[in-house]
């Protein structure tokens, strides 16, 4: 397929990349309405664990449709920052694996990145966490590439964030 690149403001009827792009959005966002999100109950249980141990807990996403996936699996209220793709946009930081979007979510408490973790599923996000300098960097292993996260710069790699509570 060959596409004129268009505009941002391209709508989803315009054959551009942005068009196109704006056509997918549109249709992500359908179905997260109307089918929902599936959650992950033992990660859910581990951020309200940390959530009750008054630790501050940002989610970091590339995603613009971040906040629309947090309501829809009904955890946004886990959280107390967010930076999205909508940030990372507005605040012109760099896409993973440059740490930026993480530094900011540090930021959002006043941390000192070394004070903080991360918990990544991608390689690119793993090795953003380990290039801001994070204290600790979990990698999240749902697809059977835990040696790639360990490579990436994950400390500990786990198939599940409950798995951590276990670990007392």
């Amino acid at each position: 397929i060959t596409l004129p690149e268009g505009t941002v403001s391209d709508g989803p009827d315009q054959e551009t990349v942005h068009g196109l792009g704006t056509r997918k959005n549109d249709l992500v966002l359908r179905a997260i309405r109307e089918q929902g999100v599936e959650s992950y109950e033992g990660s859910v249980a581990y951020v309200r664990a940390v959530r009750d141990a008054g630790l501050h807990r940002a989610v970091v996403s590339s995603s613009a449709n971040c906040r629309d996936v947090l309501v829809a699996a009904g955890i946004e209220d886990l959280f107390e920052g967010r930076v999205d793709g909508v940030t990372v946009a507005e605040q012109g930081l760099r896409g993973k694996p440059a740490p930026d979007s993480y530094l900011a979510g540090a930021r959002l408490f006043g941390t000192d990145p070394r004070d903080a973790a991360v918990f990544e599923d991608a390689l690119a996000g793993v090795a953003a966490g380990k290039a801001g300098g994070f204290g600790f960097v979990v990698g999240v292993d749902r697809t059977g590439q835990a040696d790639e996260l360990r490579a990436h710069g994950a400390d500990v790699v786990v198939t599940d964030l409950s798995e951590l509570l276990d670990r007392g």
